[in-house]
């Protein structure tokens, strides 16, 4: 009986201690910081911000499937964000004298951190990039006193309380456990080719078009790092080439010999148009009823023989690169970072907008789309647009006239007279107005996106692809641009009303990925496939009112052609213009310092 007394009384003792060791485990202050990391990334998600933390798991898989089978689910999303959260959260309550607030006390520059990321996201819709922080002090000049005020005392205050809360004796602890962060930050900053080599293999997926999906799989923090890392590596490439002071001399001797033309005073419209496909080029496929509008044949010939081709840079998707050509007139060679985009801060990088801007034109861009998507918003900013919209969906709080309107069974996808009928009417009031500056107005569709959603009650099928290889995809195309084309000759048609002596330019980023990608082209022989044809898009200019062809372009002879016209010729006198030899030129890397140059500016 004694032995079973001192069983029974060891098992008691055991229990006890495992459930001690349980409820230590479970209600401690580093169990209740994930799981307040958790509870804050789902609100935030369910108030349109940020989300990604854990990949937002719902609770219930876990009850579902043995843990060897989730655990690449639930550690996979921001697993390295993690990590540092919680490191940085064990190392401030080391640091913080001992309170009943150190826990909370600890966790509250990480909260701000993380509320200041998704407060910029949800006022601007586009993801906070440490570079931006330069831009603190202007920020600071211009907000209002009650805006100063409450940042002093949500902000501020406690910010500054947590540093007064932090013992200063521990000058070992502070010094050794601040060490590891900043010698990441070190790496990203002084060996960023090294860290974003390391990154891309322990990290999770980098999302080339989108911040946001980018943020969301791999956390703020590590993307701050990440994104900054991309810029010194941009600059280390780029450092024979920044020499601001002379760059900027240069623009403006460009700027005034363009003044001194007689040019400067016409309008510019240019369109970069999301896979403006054209089916007749298909060879081996024939279709039951034109694809192409009637409207659009009498504007463009019946035949399309008022219709010219321009090379994209791109195949498939990356639209960024086909606008980077087009605006910024070099081509993408793709040695900053994936996307030449993503390497914009917002700095004067001085393309065609801002060239033109600085010769007094009103440069104003208008994109159909998410501005978290490609970096756009400081990208069009370094470029030198005046004025930026986005869909107020997509913008909330951001000054815009465009709203994305009814796009039920179409995704997220403007349709392209939805956009063409609001730039339409905001475009004639700023023509309407008396001795205004010339304007250079750009837009960016959306519609006709991969996998080319259509909502049938709106738009209903006109036709079927007669081939022997068959492709979904394409079919569905060819029937969109049953109702682009009528969109887009609508469009031109009330713009030679409303402004007969401008220069109207209309060109395709690039040919939709098809069902069975580069293969579908290659079966349905879409040009032919000749040589360059996946490169080849089509490109519709109109001069004064009348359709005008080139010959071949690239996308980066675009604004040659705009300061052609503006200078009322005088500019290809002096520069050599293929398309005014007739000619394609084959002048890729001569135009490589040029890129280099930009890109040395665009960052910083």
């Amino acid at each position: 009986m004694a032995v079973l007394h001192i069983i029974a009384a060891s098992m008691r003792k055991y229990v006890r201690g495992v459930v001690r060791a349980i409820v230590l485990l479970l209600f401690n202050r580093y169990t209740a910081f994930i799981l307040g990391v958790y509870a804050y990334s789902l609100l935030i998600l369910h108030l349109g911000g940020l989300g990604g933390m854990f990949g937002a798991i719902e609770i219930r898989s876990m009850w579902l499937f043995p843990l060897d089978q989730i655990r690449g689910v639930y550690l996979k999303k921001e697993y390295l964000e993690l990590l540092l959260l919680f490191y940085l959260y064990f190392y401030f309550n080391a640091i913080l004298r001992p309170t009943r607030w150190q826990a909370l006390l600890a966790a509250l520059p990480l909260l701000l951190a993380y509320l200041g990321q998704d407060i910029y996201f949800l006022m601007y819709s586009n993801v906070f990039r440490a570079a931006e922080l330069a831009d603190a002090p202007e920020l600071l000049q211009v907000l209002t006193w009650q805006y100063l005020l409450a940042l002093l005392l949500l902000v501020g205050l406690p910010l500054g309380f947590f540093l007064w809360s932090i013992d200063y004796r521990r000058y070992l602890v502070l010094v050794a456990g601040a060490l590891p962060p900043a010698l990441l930050i070190a790496a990203a900053v002084y060996y960023p080719g090294q860290y974003i080599e390391v990154y891309l293999k322990v990290g999770q997926e980098i999302v080339p078009w989108s911040d946001k999906d980018t943020v969301e799989n791999n956390g703020r923090f590590m993307m701050l790092l990440y994104r900054e890392a991309e810029r010194h590596l941009a600059q280390a490439k780029t450092e024979l080439f920044r020499n601001r002071a002379q760059y900027e001399e240069q623009v403006r001797q460009f700027v005034a010999w363009l003044k001194e033309s007689d040019g400067p005073k016409r309008n510019v419209h240019l369109v970069v148009m999301e896979s403006f496909l054209d089916p007749t080029l298909f060879k081996a496929a024939t279709y039951t009823k034109d694809p192409i509008h009637l409207s659009f044949r009498k504007l463009f010939g019946k035949k399309l023989d008022r219709l010219g081709f321009s090379l994209s840079p791109v195949v498939g998707g990356r639209t960024a690169q086909a606008e980077f050509e087009v605006l910024c007139g070099v081509p993408a060679f793709d040695e900053m970072s994936g996307t030449e985009f993503n390497n914009f801060t917002g700095a004067s990088a001085y393309c065609l907008p801002g060239k033109l801007e600085l010769a007094g034109y009103r440069t104003m861009a208008s994109n159909a789309f998410d501005p978290s998507f490609f970096n756009a918003p400081n990208a069009y900013r370094g470029m030198g647009f005046g004025k930026i919209f986005f869909p107020r969906e997509f913008a909330s709080g951001n000054d815009t006239y465009l709203s994305k309107g009814d796009t039920t069974g179409e995704g997220e996808y403007m349709f392209d007279s939805v956009i063409f009928s609001q730039n339409l009417d905001y475009v004639a009031k700023l023509l309407g107005e008396k001795d205004a500056p010339p304007l250079f107005n750009y837009v960016l569709t959306i519609y006709g996106h991969y996998p080319h959603y259509m909502n049938e009650e709106k738009r209903p099928r006109v036709l079927k692809m007669v081939s022997d290889f068959e492709d979904e995809q394409l079919e569905r195309a060819a029937n969109q641009m049953y109702y682009r084309t009528q969109a887009v000759a609508d469009y031109v048609n009330r713009l030679i009303e409303l402004d007969p002596k401008s220069l109207i330019i209309l060109v395709s980023d690039h040919l939709p990925p098809g069902q069975h990608g580069r293969r579908s082209f290659q079966k349905l022989r879409y040009l032919d496939n000749s040589n360059e044809s996946l490169h080849m898009n089509r490109i519709m200019i109109i001069e004064e009112g009348k359709p005008k062809k080139y010959a071949v372009i690239h996308h980066y002879d675009v604004p040659a052609i705009v300061y052609n016209f503006v200078s009322s010729g005088a500019y290809c006198k002096v520069n050599t213009c293929g398309f005014v030899e007739n000619k394609l030129l084959d002048d890729r890397m001569r135009r490589h310092d040029d890129y280099m140059r930009i890109m040395a500016h665009a960052a910083k």
